[in-house]
């Protein structure tokens, strides 16, 4: 990973909305653990993508400091224990004030993450259960395409 300048929060701070792939969260003093949690599952389903702490939710977005989370490694360890994958925390000392950096990956193809048994996705500012359709379309994306299938068809093991 390579380390995240104060530019290129300015950059993401330009962003013309918040996306599936980034969101904004002031706690200047503070985040909840479990809404951590449930935003990587969120993000991580959706593609992956960044959460930053520090950083107002409203427009004109500016840097406003966190103090959340002072110790990035103690809660990569918690982070990883309660979603089963890694995320990589960041510190970027930013001219305006610490911003907490959460890299989030995307999911494996073919697979979703839950949390306490919730497949998670972001709705405009929401976290909302995905649903069944989303679901098995996800689940869809490791299984062989017909025409794939049909293309292979007639062909010995040597040809595959």
């Amino acid at each position: 990973m390579n380390a995240t300048s104060p530019q290129q929060i300015d950059t993401w701070l330009s962003s013309p909305s918040e996306h599936q792939r980034l969101e904004f969260t002031e706690a200047k003093t503070q985040f909840d653990n479990d809404n951590l949690y449930r935003y990587c599952v969120a993000i991580a389903n959706d593609g992956g993508g960044h959460l930053l702490l520090g950083v107002s939710d409203t427009k004109p977005r500016q840097v406003v400091g966190s103090q959340a989370f002072n110790n990035p490694i103690d809660m990569a360890e918690k982070l990883f224990r309660a979603v089963g994958f890694r995320v990589e925390i960041e510190e970027v000392v930013h001219p305006d004030g610490r911003v907490v950096v959460f890299h989030i990956p995307t999911r494996p193809r073919g697979t979703a993450y839950a949390y306490q048994g919730a497949y998670l996705m972001r709705v405009g500012e929401s976290l909302t259960p995905m649903t069944e359709d989303h679901l098995r379309r996800i689940f869809a994306e490791g299984q062989p395409d017909w025409l794939e299938m049909l293309a292979k068809d007639g062909l010995s093991a040597q040809d595959i």
